[in-house]
């Protein structure tokens, strides 16, 4: 946990922008994986995480924006429990690690949201993303379980997001932690690219870094020499000569803070011509994109900077033709690039997503493209200092997604059809980094990670 007077600092804060009614914020509980005592890894809620702090099963919390009181629920651990477990910290000792000096019983949390709703108070709760706690929340507000994303409330939400969004000194600390971690997971993913070597076993030794330097992967890594398919979970393949490798992998801090970064490389640790001619287009769209971030800038025209590079990138190799601004603008280059240039990240790898993607990324005034590819940037609004963002072009040659467009004529005056079959071999080529909003410009968060060809083939060898 961070120091007591980080998380009364935030709930100091959210009260001046709620400033009535009662905030619910409910921690996750076990989740069992084929019987009751044998439970998936627990992972607490980020809210939760946000603004108590408390890395336990079975925690509740009510803010009063009224009255400013906080009140932790949770039950202190009997003697069957501490058989099992050892001796554990009580309720009150553990709440006053985060500031709050009013606890009381799981059991008294539906009677005092109840005597609430009777006096006519708004309830403020964030949407569920568990089935467990759409139940819980169902049961406390005497509504359809169903109904509780719906009935969220939106000025919570909004509330935050806006305190989330911009990270403080202690959580960038966190963050180059888990960036941190994960170079030693890709440099270590490199290093075992060799022909004959299954995908598996470079995923899990590169998980098992994330375990013993931190809290595990911030998300299930993506590891293939397919990677034309953008979120490859399947680890089945043998490394082959001649193809390359995506790995996009990041790791969680103790205190649950992300990375989230992505490395291509080719497997026996050698770039052939045909791999280099792909690699340098998505590496001068990664570092120049990064180079280009500052306040002010929108994520949506660092994009478009991204889309135009690698537009005009595979113009220069005979892929693409004609103007590559108009290009982008029609939307053609996103054969190649069918996604958004990245995400903030912070507590969730995709930053505050189950709040609402467009709540985060866009307002009344900006609202999501539905053009193909397009549509997938999940952030476009403008960089402020404090932002934590993902910068990840790539290129990929989706076979079916060609043959699509390739048959319905699309984008014939943009798109090379006939020079594609040479490039099939490439899979996808994908570079990530992790950078921050400062209040002058950007800084790259952690100590750099190979990717150049050079240093690429250096790391292999």
């Amino acid at each position: 946990m961070f120091k007591a007077e980080v998380y009364i600092k935030r709930r100091e804060e959210l009260r001046k922008k709620m400033k009535k009614g009662l905030g619910l914020f409910l921690g996750n509980v076990e989740s069992p994986m084929n019987y009751p005592a044998n439970t998936y890894h627990f992972r607490q809620d980020s809210d939760f995480l946000y603004y108590f702090g408390l890395d336990l099963p079975g925690f509740a919390a009510i803010m009063d924006f009224d009255t400013g009181r906080d009140t932790i629920f949770g039950n202190d651990f009997d003697m069957d429990d501490i058989i099992w477990m050892g001796p554990q910290p009580t309720v009150r000792e553990l709440a006053s690690k985060t500031g709050v000096t009013e606890t009381s019983p799981v059991a008294k949390l539906e009677e005092t949201v109840s005597q609430a709703l009777s006096k006519k108070r708004k309830v403020h709760f964030l949407p569920p993303y568990r089935g467990e706690t759409k139940m819980t929340l169902g049961a406390i507000l005497k509504e359809n379980p169903c109904m509780m994303k719906t009935l969220a409330s939106i000025d919570l939400i909004k509330a935050v997001v806006s305190m989330r969004s911009i990270k403080g000194d202690e959580e960038i600390a966190e963050i180059e932690k888990a960036v941190a971690i994960a170079r030693d997971m890709h440099v270590t993913a490199m290093q075992m690219c060799k022909p004959g070597i299954r995908e598996q076993e470079i995923f899990g030794a590169i998980e098992g870094i994330a375990l013993s330097k931190g809290a595990g992967t911030s998300f299930p890594v993506i590891l293939s020499m397919n990677g034309q398919t953008l979120h490859n979970h399947s680890h089945d393949n043998i490394l082959k000569k001649g193809r390359m490798m995506v790995t996009d992998a990041g790791a969680e801090t103790i205190m649950h803070y992300s990375s989230d970064i992505t490395r291509t490389t080719p497997v026996g640790g050698k770039f052939s011509d045909i791999q280099k001619d792909i690699y340098e287009i998505v590496l001068k769209a990664n570092t120049e994109s990064i180079n280009a971030t500052r306040p002010g800038l929108s994520n949506r025209d660092l994009h478009f900077l991204a889309c135009k590079i690698i537009a005009t990138g595979l113009k220069e190799i005979g892929l693409m033709k004609g103007d590559s601004e108009e290009a982008v603008k029609a939307g053609a280059h996103a054969l190649f690039m069918p996604h958004g240039l990245g995400h903030m990240m912070g507590l969730d790898v995709h930053d505050m997503e189950a709040l609402g993607e467009n709540y985060v990324g866009y307002n009344d005034e900006i609202k999501r493209s539905d053009q193909f590819g397009l549509a997938f940037l999940r952030f476009a609004l403008q960089y402020v200092p404090g932002h934590v963002f993902t910068v990840e072009p790539g290129c990929y040659f989706i076979p079916e997604l060609i043959e699509k467009w390739k048959a319905d004529r699309k984008f014939t005056d943009f798109i090379n059809y006939s020079k594609i079959d040479k490039y099939m071999q490439v899979g996808g080529v994908r570079i990530e980094d992790d950078v921050l909003i400062t209040a002058k410009g950007h800084k790259l968060l952690g100590k750099p990670i190979p990717k150049t060809v050079k240093e690429i083939e250096a790391v292999c060898s």
